[in-house]
């Protein structure tokens, strides 16, 4: 038993920063083959860029480097798969816009310095069928909420941003000429309370927010009830039980949910039966059982919950090396 708990110690340690390094084989190669370089390969170049490599991403095109690692904000890419689905330099341009939890993983793959592989060259689908979505069981899922194209912040809002902006923290565009706004507080820790967060409620352009390791409390969830543009919340390493998801359950757009390491329970997700457009929900290392995680599943069709399994079973099965040592 022994043996599994430096597997173990490291799958926790990887799921806990997972929102700042996706994995680059499971999350971002495969979006880059099915959504970047087919015009932007070796086939095709538009703008004279290539994403088939690091080395070529990094130069970029006619219009500078696509990305700048380390920098999610800075880096081009982020910027135009983030323009709404209507606007020309949207990338990619045909088919459906990328989805939050895409483009969420795209930015922390920057954010986290942009490791790719040695030697790692993405290809392009060889054909349609192989780029299709996974068939899923049981009804389709709604389709992803649009934001609206003539929506004007209120004049509160920039108020609100200037408050907040004194706690250190900044509620910054999306991309350029976008009225929608994101605001990380986990960059501040435990340094945000209630009272930091309380502005938030003018903000409601806010379509992404992070209060991963604050000192939020389900109280002070109540601050983001009536933002309801907003589609990705990421919450882990705080307090908040299932008293705070009674502040979430009237989000109708979110998309995503990240409750890792927080109190919730099964009697919680079941105020979540009504996010309609709720795709992906991480639960691990909370009370949430497999039995709840499947209930709520069966009520919103097309959900991924994530609570642990994998890593557990990854841990379980120590690597042989372990298993030599512990001979020895």
């Amino acid at each position: 038993m022994k043996s599994t708990l430096p597997a173990i110690a490291t799958a926790v340690a990887v799921l806990a920063s997972a929102q700042a390094a996706p994995d680059f084989q499971k999350e971002i190669l495969p979006l880059l083959e099915s959504r970047c370089v087919e015009c932007h390969g070796p086939d095709k170049q538009k703008g004279k860029l290539r994403l088939d490599t690091l080395e070529a991403a990094l130069k970029g095109g006619k219009d500078g480097p696509a990305l700048k690692a380390g920098d999610a904000a800075a880096s081009p890419i982020i910027q135009r798969v983030s323009l709404p689905k209507d606007n020309d330099d949207r990338m990619p341009p045909e088919g459906d816009p990328l989805t939050a939890e895409q483009v969420q993983a795209l930015k922390d793959w920057i954010a986290g310095g942009a490791k790719w592989p040695e030697g790692v060259v993405v290809a392009p689908p060889k054909s349609a069928t192989q780029a299709a979505a996974p068939v899923r069981k049981g009804p389709p899922p709604p389709p992803l909420p649009e934001l609206p194209k003539d929506f004007k912040p209120a004049a509160a809002e920039t108020a609100a941003i200037a408050t907040i902006a004194k706690s250190g923290i900044e509620v910054r565009p999306l991309a350029q000429n976008v009225p929608w706004r994101e605001a990380n507080f986990r960059l501040a820790g435990t340094n945000v309370t209630d009272a930091t967060l309380a502005p938030l409620k003018e903000v409601t352009s806010l379509v992404e927010l992070n209060l991963g390791t604050t000192r939020v409390t389900d109280a002070g969830l109540s601050t983001i009830a009536a933002l309801g543009y907003l589609q990705n919340l990421q919450a882990p390493l705080t307090s908040l039980t299932d008293a705070g998801l009674a502040h979430v359950k009237g989000l109708s757009n979110l998309v995503t949910l990240n409750l890792y390491g927080t109190q919730v329970t099964d009697e919680g997700l079941q105020q979540l039966t009504g996010l309609k457009h709720l795709r992906a929900l991480y639960v691990w290392q909370t009370k949430v059982t497999p039995e709840g995680a499947a209930k709520l599943k069966e009520a919103l069709p097309g959900l991924y919950v994530n609570t642990g399994a994998e890593l557990l079973a990854m841990a379980t099965n120590a690597p042989p090396a372990e298993k030599k040592e512990e001979k020895k």
